[in-house]
C-alpha cells in the first residue's frame, strides 16, 4: 500500500435498508431484472433481520429489513425511508485498509472482524461516511460460499434486462459540504478528482447545483458528489436532503444495449422521467451521428451526449419509493467517459416538473 493509494478491487455489493425486504426484492426482480442468489433470516439462524441478495451481471445488491421494532435499523428507516445504507468494496486485506484509512482520518463504524461458516472465512470492517452511509471493506480470502457467511443459497432466476455493472453512484450532501467530502475521498481513500461541474453548467431558470466527480486509481469506482447551489426555488438536491438527508441519490447501472434494456424495463412497469419532444429536434446537430435508430431513441425518451472520446446514452427512473429520494440511472457508453453534461438542462427541467407536482419546487 502506497501513501497515496488505497487499493480497492471493485464493488462487492450495495446494501439497502428497506421497510419490507421481501416485497422490495420482488420489485427488483420483476421490474429491474435481478435474480435472487442468497438469503439470510430466521430460517438461517439470523434472528435480527432478513436479507435478500440479488444479482444481475457483476452487480450484487442486499435488501435488508429488521424483524423487531427495537432494532437499530428502524431508526434509519424512520429518518430516511428506503435507501442505500452501505457500499462495500472488495479488497485484498481488510485489516490493512481499515488501519490505513483510519490513520488518514476516517471514523470507524465496525472494526475488523471475522465472519465464518462451513464455506470458509472473510474479514470485514467499515467506516462512516456522509449522513448514515458507510463504506465497508471485505477480504474474502478463499471463501467458497454462495455470497458471505450467514447466507444460504436460495436461487430465484429472473430474465435479465441487460444491466451488468455499477457505472457510478451519486452522493448528495449539504450546502457547503461538497468540497469537504471531495477532500475526504482524496486524502482518506486515495481517489482523484475527475470532473467539476459548476452551478452555471448545472442549472435551469429556477434551480442549480454543483458537482465534483471522484474516482479511485483504477477508474472502476466513481462517486459524483452534489451539493445545492443558490437558486430561485428548491433544487432537486434540497428536496432529496429534506426527505433523506445526506446519502446516495442514485445508482447508475450500465448496459450494452440501452434500447433493449429500456424497452424491457418499460414493459416491466418501470417509470422514467419524461423528456420534452423538442429535445430531439436538434439531437443530430448537437451530438452527431449515432449507431442507434433515432426513432427508438425518441420513442423511449433516451438522452444522448457526446465528448471527445465518443457518446453516451442515458435515462433516469422516477424515484423507486414513495419518498422522492433514490432512483436508478440506465447508461450505455460508446467511448464517452462523461456524465451527460449536455443533458443536464433537459433532465433537470423534467425533474422540476415532477417536483412541482409534488408541491416541492
Amino acid at each position: 500500500m502506497t501513501h497515496d493509494s488505497v487499493p480497492l478491487k471493485g464493488h462487492h455489493h450495495v446494501e439497502l435498508w428497506v421497510g419490507n425486504a421481501k416485497q422490495a426484492a420482488y420489485f427488483y426482480r420483476k421490474a429491474l431484472g435481478f435474480s435472487q442468489i442468497a438469503f439470510s433470516g430466521l430460517e438461517t439462524g439470523n434472528r435480527e433481520y432478513a436479507s435478500y441478495v440479488l444479482q444481475q451481471g457483476n452487480m450484487h445488491l442486499i435488501l435488508s429489513t429488521p424483524y423487531q421494532s427495537t432494532h437499530p435499523m428502524n431508526d434509519h428507516l424512520r429518518d430516511h425511508g428506503d435507501g442505500v445504507k452501505d457500499i462495500a468494496f472488495e479488497v485484498d486485506d481488510a485489516d490493512a485498509i481499515f488501519k490505513e484509512v483510519v490513520a488518514r482520518g476516517a471514523t470507524p463504524d465496525l472494526k475488523p472482524h471475522t465472519l465464518s461458516d462451513e464455506n470458509g472465512t472473510i474479514r470485514k470492517a467499515s467506516i462512516k461516511m456522509y449522513g448514515d452511509t458507510t463504506h465497508t471493506f471485505i477480504s474474502r480470502n478463499d471463501y467458497k460460499g454462495p455470497f458471505l457467511p450467514g447466507f444460504r443459497e436460495e436461487i430465484i432466476k429472473e430474465k435479465s434486462v441487460g444491466l451488468h455493472t455499477i457505472d457510478h453512484m451519486v452522493a448528495n450532501v449539504e450546502d457547503g459540504k461538497m468540497d469537504e467530502w471531495v477532500a475526504f475521498y482524496k486524502k482518506v481513500l486515495g481517489f482523484n478528482l475527475l470532473l467539476t461541474f459548476s452551478d452555471d453548467q448545472i442549472s435551469t431558470e429556477y434551480t442549480a447545483l454543483m458537482s465534483k466527480v471522484m474516482q479511485n486509481g483504477t477508474g472502476k469506482i466513481k462517486f459524483p458528489i452534489n451539493e445545492p447551489a443558490k437558486s430561485k426555488r428548491k433544487s432537486q438536491i434540497e428536496e432529496y436532503l429534506d426527505y433523506y438527508g445526506p446519502g446516495i441519490q442514485h445508482i447508475a447501472m450500465e448496459t450494452d444495449d440501452i434500447v433493449e434494456t429500456i424497452s424491457k424495463l418499460r414493459a416491466n412497469g418501470v417509470e422514467f422521467l419524461d423528456v420534452p419532444h423538442t429535445y430531439y429536434d436538434m439531437l443530430t446537430e448537437r451530438v452527431g451521428a449515432i449507431e442507434e435508430d433515432l426513432e427508438d431513441i425518441r420513442r423511449l425518451n433516451i438522452l444522448v451526449d457526446r465528448d471527445d472520446d465518443g457518446y453516451l446514452l442515458q435515462l433516469f427512473t422516477q424515484p423507486i419509493e414513495d419518498r422522492p429520494t433514490l432512483f436508478i440511472e440506465i447508461i450505455q457508453r460508446k467511448g464517452c467517459q462523461g456524465f451527460g453534461l449536455g443533458n443536464f438542462k433537459a433532465l433537470f427541467e423534467s425533474i422540476e416538473r415532477v417536483q412541482a407536482e409534488r408541491g416541492n419546487l
